[in-house]
């Protein structure tokens, strides 16, 4: 189950809300302990995020392989496809695209018994809005925010059921 919470106060994104960008929360929880490399390799390596891999190799020219996913996971790269590391802590990672418009946020916290507790969220930065004089994300980005949760969603489903498969090894 996915479910989408507020944004924790500590969380590593936290601030771009208050900046006026838009920021987000999803959540899922695992019947097993799942660091954050594992959880960030598992996203980044899932058939659905290979094909945005695909779609910005093919649009932008930022190519990316399953090594350079798992280099970042283990905080061995800076860079990935078209993000680069902002911000990381022991359980948060935080990237930037190229174009520092847009984040994705990551954190893996343990839970009691043994299981774990996934979060992943986004950013969309806040623009000056020349009409109102307010700060907040661009237009293009509101009119595909719809989707963007529905895709934010099924990046964590996907992300989950990669963790629940039986591992090798």
């Amino acid at each position: 189950m996915i479910r989408r919470e507020p944004v924790p106060e500590h969380a590593l994104h936290a601030h771009y809300g208050r900046d006026g960008g838009y920021v987000d929360c999803y959540v899922t929880e695992l019947p097993r302990v799942v660091p954050l490399a594992e959880f960030v390799e598992a996203f980044y390596t899932t058939r659905l995020f290979k094909l945005e891999r695909w779609i910005l190799a093919w649009s932008v020219k930022k190519p990316s392989t399953d090594e350079q996913a798992r280099e970042v996971a283990r905080g061995q790269r800076g860079e990935f496809a078209a993000w680069s590391l902002e911000a990381r802590s022991a359980d948060q990672l935080l990237m930037c695209d190229f174009m520092s418009h847009t984040r994705s946020w990551f954190m893996s916290v343990p839970l009691a018994g043994r299981s774990t507790r996934l979060y992943f969220g986004s950013v969309v930065t806040a623009r000056l809005d020349p009409a109102s004089g307010e700060r907040r994300p661009g237009g293009v980005y509101r009119a595909l925010l719809g989707f963007h949760r529905l895709y934010s969603r099924a990046l964590l489903r996907a992300a989950r059921a990669r963790l629940l498969l039986p591992r090798m090894g």
